[in-house]
């Protein structure tokens, strides 16, 4: 951890001068905030999913990802009024590596359904993927 902080210390300057090169996405700020508290969300499940893979919990970690992550988790904000409803203001490519997403939290889910854990990790990546894919290239501040 002590070297870590370290290696923080001294890239947090460095990209602090770097240019943003993302892609600006702009949403109503209510819509901004839905966003920001799913993505929290989504790192807190994320982080779940692995915790319980590394402890051999493989099908129950399926099952929190597709609840949390899978296309079964589509449509949270559904209720909200329009503006605080973040897919309808999203580029459309930009909604299109979330629905990537979904699909790959699903196709993770499945494998470890059938607890195949080395399968279910082969798949994980993909679900990973698309979250570095989507915060690499967008931004919404």
């Amino acid at each position: 951890m002590k070297h870590l902080s370290v290696v923080a210390g001294c890239l947090l300057p460095i990209l602090a001068c770097a240019e943003d090169a993302r892609q600006m996405a702009s949403l109503p700020p209510a819509a901004q905030e839905s966003l920001r508290q799913e993505m929290l969300g989504n790192l807190v499940a994320l982080n779940e999913v692995l915790t319980l893979m590394a402890a051999g919990k493989v099908v129950e970690a399926g099952a929190l990802a597709e609840a949390e992550l899978g296309v079964s988790a589509m449509g949270k904000h559904r209720s909200k009024p329009f503006d605080a409803r973040p897919g309808p203001h999203m580029p459309p490519a930009m909604h299109g590596i979330g629905m990537d997403g979904h699909q790959a939290a699903s196709a993770f889910a499945k494998a470890a359904a059938s607890g195949d854990r080395d399968k279910a990790l082969a798949l994980l990546p993909n679900l990973t993927g698309t979250c570095v894919a989507c915060h690499y290239s967008w931004r919404i501040r």
